[in-house]
């Protein structure tokens, strides 16, 4: 479990059952291996509306917030073949340092847990090239 991150053992029963089951929702969406996100690398790419239900649907990976921001989207809200084919192996190894973030606390743990090798990244100390971004999307 990543640290800081309240793990069930620690809430009250009520709240740790809530979380164990929140945190087993991306459990069960998560790709077999990293291999298997085969998603574009470039150019416009339209979510459906079952994972961009709110906002933005359209998003230019050649644009370093947009890009951010599909892959934000899509590990909160999609499903395992969407996660396959919208996201991308390479992409999200080196977005990982700040994306780790921006997404929720549940999202990070369940994706590190999984994929510890998310955290051994060479570059996991070097800053993605993308502009400044609000305090509140690192909370």
């Amino acid at each position: 479990m990543a640290v800081g991150t309240p793990s069930p053992s620690h809430l009250p029963r009520a709240d740790a059952d809530d979380l164990a089951l929140y945190r087993e929702k991306f459990r069960r969406r998560l790709p077999a291996e990293l291999g298997d996100l085969h998603g574009p690398t470039n150019g416009t790419v339209t979510l459906p509306l079952h994972v961009a239900w709110s906002g933005m649907t359209s998003y230019d990976l050649d644009n370093p917030r947009q890009r951010m921001g599909l892959y934000r989207t899509v590990l909160h809200e999609g499903l395992r073949e969407d996660l396959e084919c919208y996201l991308h192996r390479d992409l999200l190894l080196e977005l990982w340092p700040t994306l780790r973030r921006l997404v929720g606390s549940s999202v990070r743990t369940v994706w590190e847990d999984a994929f510890p090798g998310l955290l051994q990244q060479p570059d996991s100390r070097r800053s993605v090239d993308m502009p400044e971004l609000p305090d509140h999307w690192l909370t």
